[in-house]
């Protein structure tokens, strides 16, 4: 590949269901690769398969990716000078190449029916269509010329066939694994052109790749097997000097370590797969995603972004620039890289932690309407963010954290409290409600004071700082009581004493 080629790497799923993070990793990749290098990062739908097809899939597609900050330079909904940019919108192309390569010699019409060809896999459990026994079945290698011409006159359904050479190693030089060979008699004729005319994966994506002059390919490692497939196209179809680089990311894995990462292990271990919610067209069924779950798009990309890869320091924590700035191709990892939730959680609570009590408001806006705190300043919401973001793992757990701030305790635990409340605890409440009224309410101004009162009362500080938490929040649990209590307010302060002192004595 001329070193001169301007950089332009491709995300190509297909519109068939929810986007597996594994999907979105390898789109990052190839993002970060172009930004890096002042390329073109492209997004193509290969939808050629259309008995896969969903409705919704490709809007989906582009949501997760405007979601994740992952922005095609080109695209189905930003075109440039290489579209359509659907591979079913390119299918008058596809048919002139598998014809080239089949007057070439490379490739073959095979008229075998499906029923012939599931009828043989029954006889022969590992059958496949190869140079071992494509003479003895019906193509144009079998056939007379005329007897072939005869059936395509008669539009007799057929598919082409790529023929693979019986005794060749064919190689190239993988970006992250290095030099890999593949023996040709291993593999089997691969249908390029199929009945429909509808071309297969092998046959679009070589001939999209030089279409849109890509120059680099990062695709996951369970695409190899097809590696010596395409190899050969490029150099069949004349374009093996144009061939893109090609980098083979390694698979993301069970926690385990055993098998890639699947939705149903997602299911059975109970964490997304997704990079946001999908939803079933048929069967309604929702599988939950990240975003839904309360990711900040920001951890999700950071977490992907090291899954597989170090920039070979202790650094764990990076922006999207920083990610496009130190990444290097050379220290992706050639083995799997074992998906880790509880670090994938670690993740998120440290974005949430130290991102700006500003960027978390509208992000949690949406929990206090859903539970009715529709009357709430923002002013208000930015000072309590400050106070709980530092115990919040999903944006999802603002109202768990924070529903005191906004509504009375719907209860106490009276239990914590019960065993050692006496009348000297009920008078110290007491009192101290009525020497709050005149005090700067703020918790610097708050805490000696209190802290005083209960020196001068006799009593454990402990005794009495954990039933004034309880009066406020319901619990043990909460940010520093002082600054709850400024918080709130002294009003709903003096209140809330009030509404419990009745409920302890009760």
């Amino acid at each position: 590949m001329s070193s001169q080629k301007k950089v332009r790497v491709r995300f190509a799923p297909s519109p068939t269901g929810g986007l597996h993070l594994g999907g979105v990793r390898t789109a990052l990749f190839n993002y970060l690769f172009a930004k890096q290098h002042d390329g073109e990062f492209i997004l193509r739908i290969e939808d050629t398969d259309q008995t896969r097809f969903v409705p919704g899939a490709e809007e989906y597609i582009n949501e997760c990716l405007s979601w994740c900050g992952i922005l095609p330079d080109e695209s189905p909904s930003q075109p440039g000078a290489f579209g359509p940019y659907r591979q079913s919108e390119r299918k008058p192309s596809y048919r002139q190449y598998a014809e080239q390569l089949v007057a070439a010699g490379y490739a073959y019409y095979a008229f075998d029916t499906s029923e012939e060809l599931d009828a043989l896999r029954q006889v022969e459990p590992n059958f496949r269509y190869s140079h071992e026994n494509r003479l003895g079945l019906r193509n144009s290698l079998n056939l007379s010329a005329e007897e072939t011409q005869e059936l395509l006159n008669a539009n007799a359904p057929h598919t082409i066939r790529i023929k693979m050479p019986e005794d060749h190693t064919v190689s190239f030089d993988d970006m992250i694994r290095g030099r890999v060979s593949f023996e040709t008699k291993l593999v089997d004729d691969k249908v390029l052109l199929k009945a429909d005319g509808m071309p297969t994966y092998h046959l679009a994506v070589v001939v999209d790749d030089k279409a849109m002059e890509i120059s680099h390919i990062f695709r996951g490692e369970e695409w190899l097997p097809s590696a010596p497939v395409h190899l050969l196209l490029w150099e069949y179809l004349g374009w093996a000097d144009q061939m893109p680089q090609w980098a083979h990311l390694p698979l993301i894995l069970k926690p385990d370590g055993n098998g890639k990462l699947s939705k149903r292990d997602g299911d059975r271990l109970g964490f997304p797969v997704y990079a946001m919610n999908w939803t079933d067209a048929k069967t309604g069924d929702v599988t939950k995603g990240f975003r839904e779950l309360g990711f900040l798009p920001e951890a999700f990309v950071n977490m992907l972004g090291v899954l597989g890869w170090n920039d070979g320091t202790e650094q764990e924590i990076f922006t999207l620039p920083e990610l496009i700035t130190k990444f290097s191709v050379d220290r992706i990892n050639k083995s799997g890289a074992k998906f880790d939730f509880e670090k994938a959680k670690w993740f998120n609570h440290e974005w949430i932690k130290n991102s700006t009590d500003t960027d978390l408001l509208p992000l949690v806006k949406d929990s206090l309407t859903e539970h009715g705190a529709t009357a709430v300043e923002d002013d208000a919401v930015i000072k309590v963010l400050s106070v709980v973001k530092e115990r919040m793992t999903y944006l999802s757990d603002f109202w768990a954290q924070a529903s005191f701030f906004f509504q009375s305790p719907a209860g106490y635990d009276v239990d914590a409290v019960k065993p050692k409340w006496n009348a000297d605890k009920t008078k110290f409440f007491e009192d101290i409600m009525v020497d709050f009224e005149p005090l700067d309410w703020e918790a610097s101004v708050v805490e000696p004071f209190f802290k005083e009162r209960v020196q001068a009362s006799g009593m454990k500080i402990g005794e009495l700082m954990m039933p004034f938490r309880i009066m406020l929040v319901g619990g043990k649990f909460g940010p520093d009581v002082f600054v709850i209590a400024e918080l709130l307010g002294k009003k709903e302060v003096i209140k809330r004493v009030k509404i419990a002192l009745d409920i302890f004595n009760g």
